[in-house]
């Protein structure tokens, strides 16, 4: 039986995040999934935007049974977020301007996760209390329709619950009402349109219209799963501290903890994911030889973008190695230092520079 890649030694594990990136990318770019993705864009052009918790296990385009590149994630610890973060609110904005440019409306999906096998798998970012991180998956949504207006014609803030036990989505209407994929026999996929009418009565239509294939991949994903034994790992045992964006490949559970570039003030999430690794060490779930820090930034094109993104990573980079290092002292110097850009076209993880033994 093979080793479990966290109990590997440092350079094995970091090799193999490497490979993972490298077969990401190639899967991206290959002819099948290109034409996937230019086939469903033309069929169903509403924007889809995901709010998500950096845990592993919420990877919704493979829930959904959706081709890659179709959904723009934003991943953070916890999927805790706030609409008046500047640069977040930057990034959404031009996201939905994008859509209505060219005529299409946007689905700004704000998801949290639980368990309802065992409360301990729930999200760590909220305690693991469902209640919480749905209360504020609810404060999001009122931001949502605060920046683009109540009557939700343009851009529709959708609360959607993710039940990891399962892969199934709950859609939240208003008040107490919900569609729990997880309760729907894929004999009843045919009844989905209707189910969604009526929780999301002021749902435009085309929205709607592009909103059912992700809830009919939903259903015959869930489906899939009912009956097969599955490996529900509660146990952490992270040994990554991702910083910035586009870590699409990175959906491995208890492997990363993601701190978006969203919010004014990094220090602390990035603390934490520190305390996270630390305690991780301390109790033997990971070997001490190491962890990776990995700060990475998106370009569309060569030049003045690839350029500002190698100089955002470094800062980033530079700005968690200080963090850790005054927080952790004994774990910075166990830090392996991977410093990326990406190439988002293609998805291409460009290492520019790799530092350890917690040098700065």
């Amino acid at each position: 039986m093979p080793t479990p890649l966290h109990d590997r030694p440092i350079s094995n594990r970091i090799k193999a995040l490497q490979a993972l990136s490298r077969q990401h990318a190639a899967n991206y770019c290959s002819s099948s999934a290109t034409l996937a993705r230019e086939r469903y864009l033309a069929q169903h052009p509403t924007r889809l935007l995901v709010l998500k918790c950096m845990d592993g296990r919420i990877h919704i385009p493979h829930a959904t049974r959706t081709p890659l590149g179709i959904i723009t994630p934003f991943r953070n610890l916890g999927g805790i977020f706030n609409l008046g973060w500047p640069y977040l609110g930057e990034l959404i904005t031009e996201a939905v301007a994008e859509g209505i440019r060219a005529g299409h409306g946007s689905l700004l999906m704000i998801t949290y996760h639980f368990s309802r096998g065992e409360r301990l798998r729930g999200c760590s970012g909220f305690g693991c209390d469902a209640g919480a991180a749905l209360a504020h998956a609810r404060q999001i949504r009122a931001q949502a329709e605060q920046l683009f207006g109540q009557d939700h014609q343009h851009v529709y803030p959708l609360v959607c619950g993710f039940e990891t036990d399962t892969d199934a989505l709950i859609l939240h209407g208003e008040g107490d009402d919900t569609l729990d994929i997880g309760n729907i026999d894929a004999a009843d996929g045919d009844s989905l349109g209707a189910r969604v009418a009526a929780l999301c009565p002021d749902m435009p239509a085309d929205i709607r219209r592009d909103l059912l294939p992700l809830m009919e991949g939903n259903l015959a994903h869930a489906s899939s799963l009912r009956g097969v034994a599955r490996h529900l790992d509660i146990e952490h045992r992270e040994w990554v501290i991702c910083v910035g964006r586009g870590f699409d490949f990175l959906h491995l559970p208890n492997t990363a903890l993601i701190v978006g570039p969203y919010g004014p003030d990094l220090a602390e999430p990035i603390g934490t994911a520190a305390d996270i690794i630390d305690a991780n060490m301390a109790a033997g779930r990971i070997p001490e030889d190491g962890f990776m820090l990995l700060a990475s930034t998106p370009f569309q094109a060569v030049g003045v973008d690839r350029a500002r993104a190698e100089l955002k990573s470094h800062f980033l980079a530079d700005f968690a190695t200080k963090v850790i290092h005054q927080r952790h002292p004994w774990l910075a110097e166990r830090m392996h230092r991977h410093t990326a850009v990406v190439h988002w076209p293609t998805r291409r993880l460009d290492l520019i520079d790799t530092r350890s033994g917690g040098s700065r």
